[in-house]
């Protein structure tokens, strides 16, 4: 692999999969050879604009072509387990849209299949690739910052069924599984692993079925503390926010821009090759297949995000 064109197939052609179409144009020697959705006239506009000439409704079609590598799923989270598994148990490697599973025992079903395979199956906790995340984890790394505590935000305004660019979805989010996945990674992999988790949430939506609201307390093996707010109910700003408050420093993350505790701000364009935390999550994907490594974010990497995130499941439900 360390030359060829790495073939690979991109399942879910909505807002995100079109975010990672985006970012592979930048990545050499890597094509799309395959797209799959659901809706099959939408999927081939999609295909046309990005030149992909094989487009179908099922994954299956695209494993069975023999050309093909790898597959990036962008599927709806209750997919994500049974179709990683799929992916691998067909010799191919998977990069799997962040959650790995809505349930621990399914993100531990596909990290034994990935032990069994050797495969490279990798999560796309895509704040592990951010600059201005990254920046601050090199300077933990270089022991000229360490985290005392995190205030996170994860906000959105999201009271209907909708995707990020507002088109109506065939499944539902979730603020546990999904949204503050996203900070129970980041939080271990810049604190250090996670020995104490506490969650309440707001009522349920009558129609969702899901919590609105939710607030999550963690701490680290360090000492480190992060406190996490989510909604879906916030009528902007939309995103998520970090505040990383250190022992030298402070720093205030939104996506790939960095700034300090003054909001001055901080220039991470030389971090990394790119500025866009998906392409460089991608990037590490296709190095990983080339190199034969496990990649950082990998299934087996994430999996104590999944186990805090049961826990907080656990502790949600019994005081429901």
């Amino acid at each position: 692999m360390t030359q060829k064109t790495i073939k690979v197939a991109l399942a879910g052609a909505g807002a995100f999969g079109i975010k990672h179409l985006d970012g592979i144009k930048n990545i050499d020697g890597v094509e799309v050879v395959s797209l799959i959705s659901r809706d099959l006239e939408k999927t081939r506009e999609v295909a046309d604009k990005y030149g992909i000439a094989h487009v179908t409704t099922d994954l299956a079609d695209s494993l069975a072509l023999p050309e093909l590598d790898a597959v990036i799923l962008c599927t709806p989270t209750q997919m994500h387990a049974a179709q990683s598994i799929q992916c691998l148990k067909a010799g191919k490697h998977v990069q799997v849209e962040i959650p790995l599973a809505d349930s621990l025992a399914d993100a531990e079903a596909v990290a034994a299949v990935q032990k069994e395979t050797g495969l490279v199956a990798m999560v796309g906790h895509t704040r592990r690739f951010n600059p201005s995340h990254q920046y601050v984890h090199n300077k933990i790394t270089a022991g000229e910052f360490n985290v005392q505590q995190m205030d996170v935000q994860t906000y959105f305004f999201r009271r209907t069924n909708t995707n990020a660019l507002g088109q109506a979805r065939s499944w539902t989010d979730h603020l546990l599984w999904h949204h503050a996945a996203h900070t129970v990674d980041l939080f271990a992999y810049q604190a250090g692993e996670i020995v104490q988790a506490n969650a309440i949430q707001g009522p349920i939506h009558p129609t969702l079925g899901i919590a609105m609201d939710m607030s999550i307390q963690l701490k680290s093996k360090s000492g480190a503390i992060c406190t996490l707010s989510l909604s879906f109910n916030n009528n902007g700003p939309l995103g998520t926010f970090f505040r990383y408050i250190g022992d030298s420093d402070t720093y205030i993350a939104r996506y790939d821009d960095l700034v300090n505790g003054k909001e001055e701000k901080i220039d991470v364009s030389q971090v990394d090759v790119s500025m866009n935390g998906i392409e460089l999550q991608d990037r590490e994907f296709f190095a990983a297949i080339r190199e034969g490594r496990e990649p950082n974010s990998s299934v087996q990497s994430v999996l104590p995000c999944y186990r805090v995130l049961h826990q907080l499941e656990q502790q949600l439900n019994a005081a429901a």
